[in-house]
C-alpha cells in the first residue's frame, strides 16, 4: 500500500517567526500518514530539525545543475545539504511566471534524484484546455515530457494541480480528479512498470479542511499538495486528519 502524504507548499510566505507553525504541525500531525512542509529556502535549515520518520522538509524549486555561476539559484545538492529531503519541480506558478518548459522540469527532477531528493513533479491543465475537452491529452503530454529516467516509489511523487484551481477556490469534481489521476497512473505504468504502483499521486489546488474528505475519497488520490491552507497549523492539521481518516478506509 502507498502511504498517504499531505504536502504543504508555503510559496513566498514565512519568516523565522513562523517556525512555530512548523513545530505545531510536526507535533500535531497524525503519524499514520506522511507530512511534508516546503517552506521558503531561507527557513529550510531552521525547519529541518523538526523532520522525523513521518514528517519531512522540502524545497520549492531547484536548478537543473548541482553547482555553477548562476546567481540567486539553489541546487538540489544545496537543498539536501540544508536538510531538505524533497523538492517541488514544475509547479504551475513556475511554468507560468518563469516560462519553465517540460524539458527544464525534467532536468530539475533528474537533478533532484541525482542529489538523493524526492522530486514532487507537478502537472496540470489550463482552464482553456479543460473547457476544450483536452485535459487528458494535455496532462499526458506534460507528464510524459517531465518525467526523468529512474523514477521509483521512493524518489518520485506526482502532483496534479489544474491551473484554474490554484488559489481560486474552484476545484474539479471528485470524478474529474479520479479521471486525471487514473490517466497519470496509466502513464506511470507504461513508463515504469510495476514500480509505478508505488509512486504517489497528489491532488493540489484550493484544498482546505472543508473539501479535503471529498477529495481524498476520489480514486487514486494518495494525498494533497496544499498551498495557503498549509501556512497555519490550525488550517493544515484538519486536512492531515482527513487524509488519515481516508487512509483507514482504504487500508
Amino acid at each position: 500500500m502507498r502511504r498517504k502524504i499531505a504536502a504543504g507548499n508555503w510559496k513566498m510566505f514565512g519568516t523565522v517567526a513562523d517556525l512555530s507553525q512548523i513545530a505545531a504541525i510536526a507535533t500535531g500531525a497524525d503519524k499514520a500518514v506522511d507530512t511534508l512542509i516546503c517552506p521558503p529556502a531561507t527557513l529550510i535549515a531552521a525547519a529541518a530539525p523538526h523532520a522525523a520518520a513521518s514528517f519531512a522538509i522540502g524545497g520549492q524549486d531547484c536548478h537543473p545543475l548541482q553547482s555553477g555561476a548562476y546567481t540567486g539559484e539553489i541546487s538540489a545538492l544545496m537543498l539536501r545539504d540544508a536538510g531538505a529531503t524533497h523538492v517541488i519541480v514544475g509547479h504551475s506558478e513556475r511554468r507560468r511566471d518563469h516560462a519553465e518548459t517540460n524539458d527544464l522540469v525534467r532536468a530539475k527532477a533528474g537533478a533532484a534524484l541525482e542529489a538523493g531528493l524526492t522530486a514532487v513533479i507537478c502537472v496540470g491543465e489550463s482552464l482553456e484546455q479543460r473547457e476544450a475537452g483536452i485535459t487528458l491529452d494535455a496532462i499526458t503530454a506534460e507528464l510524459e515530457a517531465s518525467l526523468p529516467e529512474g523514477c521509483v516509489g521512493g524518489n518520485t511523487i506526482v502532483a496534479y494541480e489544474p491551473l484554474w484551481a490554484v488559489g481560486t477556490g474552484l476545484i474539479p469534481t471528485p470524478q474529474q480528479i479520479a479521471e486525471v489521476h487514473g490517466r497519470i497512473r496509466a502513464i506511470l505504468r507504461a513508463r515504469f512498470g510495476h514500480e509505478a504502483e508505488m509512486i504517489r499521486i497528489l491532488y493540489g489546488g484550493s484544498v482546505k479542511a472543508s473539501n479535503a474528505a471529498e477529495i481524498f475519497a476520489a480514486a487514486d488520490v494518495d494525498g494533497a499538495l496544499v498551498g495557503g491552507a498549509s501556512l497555519k497549523a490550525a488550517d493544515f492539521l484538519p486536512i492531515i486528519a482527513a487524509l488519515a481518516a481516508a487512509a483507514l478506509v482504504t487500508a
